[in-house]
């Protein structure tokens, strides 16, 4: 038909489609050109779809007859649109249910007649479809197929430009992602130059302490799980830090989390961080640390000290390498290795229900055990000398000496605290020596002396039993710990309590204080 001869219901549908899609964009152009198609075919249904992939679309609009309808996705076999995904423009006069059996949409629609008219851009690519259904048989003329097409090739132009901005959004948003994530290492990073290690180096001549650093120079540049155990103040975060250092990671960073330091209600979001609105207080997104460590390894100390829920998603963690942010349904995917901690006996706490199994067996894939400083008595003076160089170095003092009975008295006693209380003693004493030797007598606790001297009698036989050295030394323990707790008026948490004084967690003095039978008197 020549433009001349062509009838006035053409220009009426062409005219109602102009008009009702000329100022459009976007979801608003979508929505309008599938109410004016039905309108302009004297049909009761039109939508427009985007082609997600060979097999599937979901719609970008849906006008069914009185008002827009949900958006819904399907699946291209058995339905008349799925020629019309191959690039061809498709109708169905009469009849389409019987045509297409397998699509029982069509059945709930009362669907008689179809025509659909892909969007194919420049490159010949069809991007999705325009589709007008109807009740009863339709007879679309050339004119109203031409004019199909016509809308068509706008609609794929206006497809291309949201797709475009979509693309350009989700790659601004993961510059966002990603920019977070840097401030969110740099923040660390900055926290952790400022913190201050316990040493830099494993030192120990001992059997026992060079053992374990031959099996860390083993166990090093594996991705196996480590699971560390020790008493508090042995060292664990260095054997940690000297696993990473030695590992084909070191270039990533180490990511140490103190599990028992967070509040249950807040872990999660600490390891797996959360989205804004996830509860509140999330006032904006936040890197969860598992995301921070990607690439590199994570130092989760004082596992046994997890929640339930949260040894369930880490357990996912450590088995698929995936998790979701509180409050996200998206999934990460990150390439991390577990190092774990925990000075608790994690047997018994899976025997006692509080800790998973699974979760253990997971963890405790290469176990490393870091011996307590009772332990290995003959690294004491190497430790203490290099504890006292390091301390005066840093106040400005002159190099110091111990006094001659002092490392002797170090050797003897039992250091309860481990390698960080013999660290704090160590800085007493530097701090307020007023020469160059150190003694006993300048740690304002006086710990060491007097306990020594509450707990040995002032004359002993040559031969001891074995049964009496262990008496003495609990009692050794027993008045530290007192002598402790009365110079800080019984106050165990804080900067100036007990627990701090003798370089443990809290809740290891109050265990120690019962095992000990250690209780305030009441006055």
């Amino acid at each position: 038909m020549k433009q001349s001869e062509q009838s006035p219901a053409f220009y009426e549908a062409l005219q109602l489609l102009t008009e009702g899609t000329a100022a459009a964009t976007g979801d608003a152009f979508f929505r309008s050109l599938a109410q004016h198609a039905a309108k302009a075919l004297k049909a009761r249904y039109a939508f427009v779809a985007e082609t997600l992939n060979p097999m599937e679309s979901r719609s970008l609009a849906y006008w069914e007859g009185a008002d827009f309808g949900e958006g819904f996705s399907y699946r291209f076999p058995g339905t008349p649109c799925q020629r019309v995904a191959a690039g061809n423009v498709c109708m169905t006069r009469d009849g389409l249910q019987e045509a297409y059996p397998d699509d029982k949409w069509l059945g709930q629609i009362g669907a008689v007649s179809y025509i659909g008219v892909p969007l194919k851009n420049a490159d010949n690519k069809v991007l999705g479809h325009v589709a007008v259904l109807h009740t009863e048989p339709m007879h679309p003329s050339e004119a109203d197929v031409a004019i199909l097409k016509i809308f068509a090739a706008r609609a794929c132009a206006e497809l291309e430009r949201v797709q475009a901005e979509r693309a350009m959004r989700d790659a601004l948003s993961e510059v966002e992602r990603l920019k977070e994530r840097l401030q969110a290492e740099n923040n660390y990073l900055q926290e952790e130059i400022r913190t201050e290690y316990n040493f830099e180096e494993i030192l120990g001549g001992s059997r026992i302490m060079q053992a374990l650093v031959r099996t860390i120079e083993q166990v090093a540049s594996s991705n196996a799980t480590v699971l560390i155990t020790g008493e508090t103040g042995t060292g664990k975060e260095l054997v940690a830090r000297a696993l990473h250092s030695r590992s084909t990671r070191r270039d990533r960073p180490l990511v140490k989390v103190n599990c028992g330091a967070i509040s249950a209600g807040l872990v999660e979001s600490e390891l797996f961080g959360h989205v804004k609105g996830a509860f509140t207080g999330a006032l904006s997104n936040r890197i969860g640390r598992f995301e921070l460590a990607d690439g590199g390894i994570i130092f989760l100390d004082e596992v046994g000290e997890l929640p339930a829920d949260t040894q369930v998603k880490l357990l996912r963690v450590l088995q698929e390498q995936e998790f979701e942010p509180v409050g996200s349904n998206q999934t990460r995917k990150v390439n991390v290795r577990v190092i774990a901690a925990t000075n608790r006996k994690l047997e018994d706490a899976v025997r006692d229900g509080q800790f998973r199994s699974d979760l253990f067996y997971r963890l405790n894939v290469v176990p490393l055990h870091v011996p307590a400083l009772r332990e290995r008595r003959e690294d004491i003076p190497m430790l203490a000398e290099y504890f006292l160089q390091r301390y005066c170095q840093r106040l400005g003092h002159s190099p110091k000496g111990f006094a001659s009975d002092m490392l002797r008295r170090m050797q003897d006693y039992d250091w309860p605290g481990n390698v960080r209380e013999l660290q704090n003693m160590i800085e007493r004493c530097a701090v307020l020596s007023p020469g160059p030797i150190l003694n006993l007598e300048y740690d304002p606790l006086a710990l060491h002396a007097t306990c020594k001297s509450k707990a040995a009698p002032s004359s002993s036989p040559a031969q001891s039993s074995r049964a009496d050295e262990v008496l003495n030394l609990q009692e050794l323990e027993r008045q530290h710990i007192l002598t402790v707790l009365e110079r800080s008026h019984w106050k165990i948490e804080g900067a100036q309590g007990a627990a701090r004084l003798l370089g443990l967690n809290p809740s290891t003095v109050r265990s120690r204080m019962k095992k000990l039978g250690i209780k305030r008197a009441v006055t």
